[in-house]
C-alpha cells in the first residue's frame, strides 16, 4: 500500500460522503444549520480521519484517528436514524445508507484490529 487512497475503506468512505450529500439535499431548509450540517460534518470526518491518521506515521496515532473515524461513523448512524424518524429520509433510503455505513464500520473495525495487533 503506497497511500491512504489505496485503502478500500477510505474509498468506500469517500463514496459514502457523496451519498450523504445527495441525501441531505432534500432536507428542510430550516435544518441547514442543524441536522443537515451535522450529518455532512460527520460524514466528512470519516475519510478525513482515515487519511490524517495514515499521514501521522505512528501506529498509536493511526489507531487513535481510526477510532475517531469510527466515532464519527456512529454519530452519522444516529443522525440518519433521527432523519428517518423525522421523515426526512424514506425507510428504503435510510436502509441503504445505514447498510453502507455498517460496511464501513466492519472495515474500520478490521483495520483497527489489524494495526493494533502488529
Amino acid at each position: 500500500m503506497k497511500t491512504y487512497r489505496d485503502l478500500l475503506v477510505w474509498q468506500k468512505a469517500i463514496a459514502f460522503v457523496t451519498q450523504i450529500y445527495k441525501a441531505v439535499k432534500g432536507f428542510p431548509k430550516e435544518e441547514l444549520y442543524g441536522l443537515t450540517s451535522q450529518i455532512k460534518r460527520s460524514a466528512i470526518s470519516i475519510p478525513s480521519n482515515l487519511s490524517e491518521g495514515y499521514g501521522r506515521k505512528s501506529r498509536k496515532d493511526y489507531i487513535r484517528f481510526l477510532q475517531i473515524a469510527m466515532g464519527s461513523l456512529f454519530e452519522i448512524q444516529t443522525q440518519l436514524e433521527i432523519s428517518k424518524n423525522l421523515e426526512f429520509l424514506s425507510e428504503s433510503h435510510f436502509n441503504e445508507l445505514y447498510e453502507n455505513s455498517r460496511e464501513i464500520e466492519r472495515m474500520l473495525s478490521s483495520l483497527i484490529s489489524k494495526i493494533g495487533n502488529k
